[in-house]
């Protein structure tokens, strides 16, 4: 590493930087100045909506980030590379031989190491935090109902409800339709009232569902246990799996926060729903590193071909450019969402659309 690639890399890292903070910034006072009224209604003091807002945004931070890292990376190559013609330092190493290529390899190195941060992001943060962030803004300490929608264990016992509390993990109308495969006889058990604990908590060592004022209130000869144990007169205790209160009270787009490995996961089961989109997206997380690097060549291209064109020209152009390619990209997204392109060809279409040409501008950049 010469004295070239280390001017290059610490220009690139203050582009990203001054890049990051500002579309951060950006993107949370423009939504904020939409929102106000629904965080202030909430609270009656300023200290308690300043709370609000930064716990909000604070979470929501790795959200934006997630949405806006392709191009903050670009812009922030863009910009180094556009400060440099500008200052009219390319000249002098293309005149002592140095390659066009050569100069911006540091630029293009850092962008594909900064792209691993949304991998980061995505898999490590987005997962721990998404409870919080499927969370209403109008509903900071999880006050309203929200509704349920059911769910399979692995052995096929069929759990729905009405509403749900998330504050106390109860379930409202509970509905638990068992079948042969487990019992002698299909039985559908409802309860008034149910209540989820965790492994470890609870009646009957937890892990499952604590049901109350049940209908049929008993069950004679009943001998499964392991799967349903009888506590009282109309009081049984469902031991579950996967059906947590999380599985049947998340909205119908939950995936999109979920890891790469908990996507195929459910991709697996043969009671998955919304089985396009999930696919969908299990196949863009595995494009998206090689989009993200296509793109930044793609931008590149845009600035080095003309050198003699005025930067802000060449600015614009690349945020076309940009716009462009995130416009096939979504369009694609709803072809495959829609079921209209399977859901790999609707993710890898845009590389093949791109791939090539980005490397042939980016191979046509003069030297």
């Amino acid at each position: 590493m010469n004295l070239l690639d280390r001017s290059l890399i610490r220009g690139f890292l203050k582009s990203y930087f001054v890049v990051l903070v500002s579309l951060l910034s950006l993107y949370v006072i423009v939504d904020l100045f939409m929102n106000l009224d629904e965080f202030a209604d909430k609270h009656r003091g300023l200290s308690g909506v300043l709370m609000h807002i930064g716990t909000y945004y604070g979470y929501r931070l790795s959200q934006i980030f997630d949405r806006l890292s392709e191009a903050i990376v670009l812009l922030a190559a863009m910009f180094t590379v556009a400060w440099m013609q500008r200052n009219n330092e390319m000249l002098p190493l293309l005149s002592a031989g140095v390659s066009t290529r050569r100069i911006v390899r540091p630029v293009v190195v850092c962008a594909c190491l900064l792209l691993g941060l949304s991998v980061v992001n995505q898999e490590l943060v987005i997962p721990r935090i998404a409870s919080v962030l499927l969370t209403d803004r109008e509903d900071p300490k999880s006050e309203k109902d929200i509704m349920v929608h059911g769910a399979f264990e692995p052995n096929l016992i069929f759990i729905s409800g009405e509403v749900a509390s998330r504050r106390q993990r109860m379930v409202k109308k509970f509905d638990c339709l068992i079948p042969e495969s487990v019992a002698r006889n299909s039985i559908d058990i409802t309860a008034n009232e149910a209540y989820y604990y965790p492994a470890g908590e609870g009646p009957c060592g937890g892990g499952g569902w604590l049901l109350t004022d049940t209908e049929p209130k008993e069950l004679e000869g009943w001998s499964a246990t392991a799967i349903l144990e009888v506590l009282d007169s109309g009081k049984f205790f469902l031991h579950t799996k996967e059906v947590d209160f999380d599985a049947v009270t998340r909205p119908r787009t939950w995936f999109v926060y979920a890891s790469t490995f908990r996507l195929l996961d459910e991709l697996n089961k043969p009671d998955s729903t919304r089985l396009a989109s999930m696919a969908v997206l299990f196949h863009m997380r595995l494009t998206r590193p090689v989009l993200g690097l296509l793109l930044v060549l793609m931008g590149l291209a845009s600035i080095l071909r003309d050198q003699n064109r005025n930067v802000f020209i060449n600015t614009a152009l690349c945020l076309v450019q940009c716009a462009t390619f995130f416009g096939v990209c979504f369009a694609c997204k709803q072809m495959g969402d829609k079921e209209y392109l399977s859901p790999a060809f609707s993710a890898w279409l845009p590389v093949l659309l791109f791939g090539p040409l980005a490397f042939v501008r980016f191979d046509a950049v003069h030297t």
